[in-house]
Order: C-alpha cells, then sequence, then structure tokens
C-alpha cells in the first residue's frame, strides 16, 4: 500500500516585531513549563462550521492539537461549486506562566485524499500573533490518482522564529486552507483534514524562552 505524503516546508520569513518587549537572541530556550491551558476566542471557516473543531494542550505543554470533524474540500462529481475550497482561521489565547514566552517551531498537518487521475489537492496554512504581520503561508500539493492519508510538516529555523511579545496577552491566530481541483477528471475528488476514522490531528509544537 502506497504511504502517505510526507514534505517538510522551507522556513517562514522572519518577521520584525515593532510592539512589546521581545526577547533577545541571546535568550536562553527553556524546557517547557509544567502545565499551559487554551481559550479558544474564535472559529472562523467554511472548513469549521461550529461545534466541528477542537483544539488541545499536550499533557507537557510543548505541542497543542486541532483536530477538525467536518473540514474537506471536494470538486467534480455532483459537488457544488463552492466545495473546491475550504478555509479555517482559529483564534486562540494561550495561557502561559509569567516570565515564559513562546513561538511555534512546526507544525505537521495530516489528513485523507482521494484524488482521481487528473485531479489535484493542496494544502495552504500560516500562522500569526494578533496584532502582527501574517507569516508565508505554505503550500503543498498532491497529484491525483491518489487515495490515502496524507502528512505534510512546515518548520522554522530557531534563529527566525517569531516570539509572542514579552508582557502582552495576544491571540495566536492559526489559518488553514483546502483545495481540490478536478482536472481533467470527471469523478469525485477530495481532500480533508480528517481520516477515515478520525485519529488524526494538526500538531503544533512550540518552543519556549525566558523575558
Amino acid at each position: 500500500m502506497r504511504k502517505g505524503v510526507t514534505a517538510s516546508a522551507a522556513c517562514l520569513a522572519a518577521l520584525s516585531l515593532t510592539a512589546g518587549v521581545v526577547p533577545s537572541a541571546s535568550a536562553n530556550t527553556l524546557a517547557a513549563p509544567d502545565k499551559i491551558t487554551i481559550d479558544v476566542k474564535t472559529v472562523n471557516g467554511s472548513g469549521c462550521p461550529a461545534g466541528t473543531a477542537a483544539v488541545a494542550p499536550s499533557s507537557d505543554a510543548t505541542a497543542f492539537t486541532v483536530t477538525y470533524s467536518d473540514y474537506m474540500a471536494q470538486a467534480g462529481g455532483d459537488s457544488n461549486p463552492t466545495d473546491m475550497r475550504k478555509n479555517c482561521q482559529i483564534s486562540m489565547q494561550i495561557n502561559i506562566p509569567q516570565g515564559f514566552t513562546y513561538a511555534i517551531a512546526s507544525a505537521d498537518y495530516r489528513g485523507f485524499a482521494h484524488l482521481a487521475k487528473g485531479a489535484s489537492g493542496m494544502e495552504r496554512a500560516n500562522y500569526y500573533f494578533q496584532g502582527m504581520s501574517q507569516t508565508t503561508p505554505k503550500s503543498h500539493n498532491i497529484n491525483g490518482p491518489y487515495s490515502n492519508n496524507w502528512q505534510f510538516t512546515d518548520r522554522t529555523d530557531v534563529a527566525e522564529l517569531v516570539w509572542k511579545p514579552c508582557g502582552e496577552q495576544r491571540n495566536l491566530n492559526v489559518n488553514t486552507e483546502l483545495r481540490v481541483n478536478k482536472g481533467s477528471s470527471k469523478e469525485t475528488s477530495f481532500m480533508s483534514f480528517d481520516s477515515t476514522d478520525g485519529s488524526i490531528k494538526t500538531i503544533y509544537h512550540i518552543s519556549w524562552k525566558k523575558c
């Protein structure tokens, strides 16, 4: 059986932080704090109707997961034209201990795709802190014929991590998008952030520093 597609994107572009106190490049990288909590503020988009997306921190505070239950783009067959693109933006407040700050070091995006010959699918994502410039979206493509789980990973070099300004409470926004192009195929093709058994999650890995 063909294994899922994997890919690593080039590092996200470094952004200039103009507000708040930013940890210096010489700050020591720390082990994760004992615990973090996450408050989801808003969930918007055609890929995540109300009640279909959930966010949870890992027990060791080194990551958080996003699980979708109704996030699928499709094209061809009897699909509606608007079904070819789905997107979601989740805004969350990550509550961390005083004296710490964090950045997203990498993200693992997983799902399932069934793409007929001639069709193609695309996953695109980025993330940024409230009030700051968005990081450059990274895109990954799959060409049909393909019918299996998929996984893509975006990583950021340590020197180019975008840190939450110290002493400020800023929401983290995570954006995702799926697109399917039917191409020359007449069959229904789809790409989703779900797996066939519902066990696949998107994982965001966190780096920590002291303010």
